[in-house]
């Protein structure tokens, strides 16, 4: 019996005919639980608690590669803003591009909408160290190095999407402030932490949706006591990247709590499998290779020890970083890992994550990537045709979402 399955590569829509009736892994959509006017009323009522000092306010904002409806809902936060007090000219608002790099005007314009016009934005810039006041360290050794200019503000508000991170446990919330607004040794410090060098392995607390015994995430937690927000927005999506709710508050239990009821429609049992083929879930999830990679590490814990893996990421934007291609010309996994050990800098642990991967089942990429920098991964260069040629044979688990869903374990 046929069935077809629809997955998104880029902004377009492929089907792929399969043979034999396919084991879909997929999101569960949470139901909309918020519009304009109920976003408004929890900002009104948050701020008519909190008696926050409007006269500077700083909004944290996400990239690009991050999402969350700013065009609808940005606006409606900072209208309240102003009607509580703030001047108009004195709000300002971040972009935390962590070390990603700075976004066009016009990528700008698309992502945050008329706010971007309308009020006064910043470029965060890691690499420029006369921004940054080091405020002390963590306990585990991760020098706190956060922009200046955000301790001027009134107050410090952060708006982003609650995720899955493959190795932080969850994205948004309070990685919008560090590694968001961070200096980039002290960001490459805290992702240093994704290595355990005593077992020279990748540290096994170190996994989406983990945040308890995940020595990052714990990490990221005593930096957060040194800066935290004063109001949080965080954002539940479903799995077209579609605002569903929008939560209004502060502190760790807020996030904690965004964090589990993303989790609940985002994690799925099942597995392992001989064959996997999955989607990135489309743009803007599949833009470049580093952003990718999160569905194909997702994907990958769904596919059996010497599986199958094929992953349709587009990557318009090519790899994404210059620092992550060079890892794989060092001689392999554990010369990787020495020099990451030393170190941590650019995308290494990104890298050594992929080598981990190949190292375990075989991956093929649908991908604008040329073949030489897929071969360079130890992957594949698959053409749409070959995927769905491979689709129609044999029985496969087919995740249309891999950058959304995760594989949920027994500690779950």
């Amino acid at each position: 019996m046929l069935a077809t399955v629809d997955l998104a590569y880029g902004r377009e829509t492929v089907p792929f005919t399969c043979t034999a009736p396919p084991e879909i892994l997929g999101v569960s959509d949470p139901a909309p639980a918020v519009d304009g006017p109920l976003f408004r009323q929890r900002v009104r009522a948050f701020l008519d608690a909190a008696a926050l000092d409007l006269s500077r306010p700083a909004v944290v904002v996400a990239d690009k590669t991050r999402l969350c409806g700013y065009p609808r809902y940005l606006p409606v936060l900072l209208e309240e803003l102003i009607a509580k007090g703030a001047p108009d000219d004195g709000l300002t608002l971040f972009i935390a591009y962590g070390t990603h790099g700075r976004q066009s005007d016009a990528e700008c314009r698309s992502a945050y909408g008329e706010a971007y016009e309308r009020h006064r934005w910043v470029h965060h810039a890691c690499e420029d160290r006369s921004l940054f006041v080091e405020l002390g360290q963590t306990s585990r050794g991760t020098p706190v190095r956060l922009r200046a200019d955000i301790f001027n503000a009134s107050c410090l508000i952060t708006f982003g999407a609650i995720s899955h991170h493959y190795f932080a446990g969850f994205g948004g919330g309070r990685k919008l402030i560090f590694p968001g607004l961070g200096e980039r040794a002290a960001i490459y410090a805290n992702h240093g932490l994704f290595l355990d060098r005593a077992r020279r392995a990748l540290s096994a607390g170190c996994r989406p949706g983990q945040i308890a015994g995940n020595p990052l995430a714990e990490d990221l937690a005593e930096v957060e006591r040194f800066k935290p927000a004063d109001l949080a927005v965080h954002a539940i999506l479903d799995s077209h990247g579609r605002v569903c709710d929008l939560t209004v508050g502060r502190g760790h239990t807020h996030f904690e709590d965004a964090c589990r009821r993303h989790a609940a429609h985002c994690a799925a049992a099942g597995g392992p499998f001989a064959q996997v083929l999955a989607s990135c879930g489309g743009a803007p999830k599949d833009i470049n290779f580093i952003q990718s990679h999160k569905a194909v590490h997702n994907a990958a814990a769904f596919v059996a020890d010497g599986g199958r893996l094929i992953v349709l990421a587009r990557c318009p934007d090519g790899i994404g970083s210059a620092t992550f291609l060079p890892w794989f010309g060092l001689g392999g996994w554990e010369a990787a890992f020495d020099r990451l050990a030393q170190g941590y800098v650019g995308n290494g642990g990104t890298a050594l994550a992929m080598m981990e991967k190949t190292r375990r089942i075989r991956i093929a990429l649908v991908t604008d990537l040329n073949e030489s920098e897929v071969h360079a991964m130890g992957c594949e260069k698959m053409t749409m045709d070959q995927a769905r040629q491979a689709a129609a044979a044999g029985r496969w688990a087919v995740i249309p979402n891999a950058g959304l869903l995760v594989r949920r374990r027994g500690d779950q």
